[in-house]
C-alpha cells in the first residue's frame, strides 16, 4: 500500500486533522499554491449533499482583488461606526445567529468574546480596539488567500447542512496540508459589496467567507483555542 493510500485508510489521520484544526486569526503573507488550493477544493467536493445536489460554489480571492475587496469593506465597516442609521443597508441574507440569544448558547458565546479579547487586552467599553478587532476580519486576518461561498437562493434550508459539511472539508483538507483556516459570518453583513465584487449573479447569496493561508505561530492570537463541551453533556443514550 502507497503511503498516500495508507493515509487515506488510517483514521488516525483524520482525527488529527480535526484536533488541531482551529480560527487562526492571524496569518504569514506567504502566498499558497494555485495547485494546493485545487487541490483541497477537489478532496471538499466528496462532501454529502442531498440528492447529490452539490449546492456550493467557490470564489477564490487572492492578490489585487483580494485587497480591493478588504478595502471596500473596511471603508463600509467605517462608515457604518460613524452612521449606525446606515444599518439596514448592510444585512445579511439569511439569520446565521439567532435573533434572540438564550442560555447556554449565550453564555458560551460571551465566554468566547471575552476570552479574546482578555487575551488581546482589549477591555469592556474599548470600542476602538474592539472595532480594530472585528475589523481584522473584513483584512482575512492578513491571510494570503480569502475563499467567499454562495449558494443560488433557489435552493432550500436543507442546501446550508449540506454546505456546512463543505466547508468542514475544505478546512480538514487545508489542514492535511499544514495550513490554517477561519470560517467567517462576519463576511455576510456586506453581501451587497461582496457579491458583485466576486462576479456572482443576482440569483446566488453570500453563505460565509474563510481565510486560508499559514498561520502565524507567533502571533499571540493564535494560542486562543476555544473549549468543547464533553459528550455526555450534549449526548442522550436512548435504550
Amino acid at each position: 500500500m502507497s503511503q498516500v493510500s495508507a493515509k487515506i485508510h488510517d483514521p488516525a489521520s483524520v482525527d488529527a486533522a480535526i484536533e488541531n484544526r482551529f480560527s487562526a486569526r492571524a496569518f504569514l503573507p506567504t502566498p499558497v499554491p494555485r495547485e494546493t488550493l485545487h487541490d483541497i477544493l477537489d478532496v471538499a467536493r466528496r462532501a454529502a449533499s442531498g440528492t447529490n445536489a452539490q449546492p456550493w460554489k467557490v470564489y477564490v480571492l487572492q492578490g489585487a482583488p483580494k485587497d480591493e475587496l478588504v478595502q471596500k469593506v473596511c471603508a463600509a465597516h467605517d462608515e457604518l461606526r460613524q452612521h449606525p442609521e446606515l444599518e439596514t443597508k448592510f444585512r445579511a441574507d439569511y439569520d446565521y445567529y439567532p435573533r434572540h440569544w438564550v442560555d447556554p448558547y449565550l453564555a458560551r458565546r460571551r465566554q468566547n468574546g471575552w476570552s479574546l479579547y482578555g487575551l488581546l487586552g482589549i477591555e469592556k467599553g474599548d470600542k476602538d480596539k474592539m472595532h480594530a478587532q472585528h475589523q481584522r476580519n473584513f483584512r482575512f486576518f492578513d491571510a494570503p488567500v480569502g475563499l467567499m461561498f454562495t449558494l443560488d437562493r433557489v435552493m432550500g434550508q436543507g442546501s446550508l447542512v449540506d454546505y456546512g459539511m463543505f466547508l468542514q472539508n475544505i478546512m480538514l483538507a487545508a489542514r492535511a496540508r499544514g495550513l490554517h483556516t477561519c470560517p467567517q459570518a462576519a463576511w455576510n453583513d456586506y453581501a451587497s459589496i461582496v457579491l458583485p465584487h466576486i462576479g456572482a449573479t443576482a440569483e446566488e447569496m453570500l453563505v460565509c467567507g474563510m481565510s486560508l493561508g499559514w498561520a502565524d505561530e507567533a502571533a499571540l492570537v493564535n494560542t486562543f483555542h476555544t473549549p468543547r463541551e464533553e459528550v455526555d453533556s450534549f449526548t442522550h443514550w436512548v435504550e
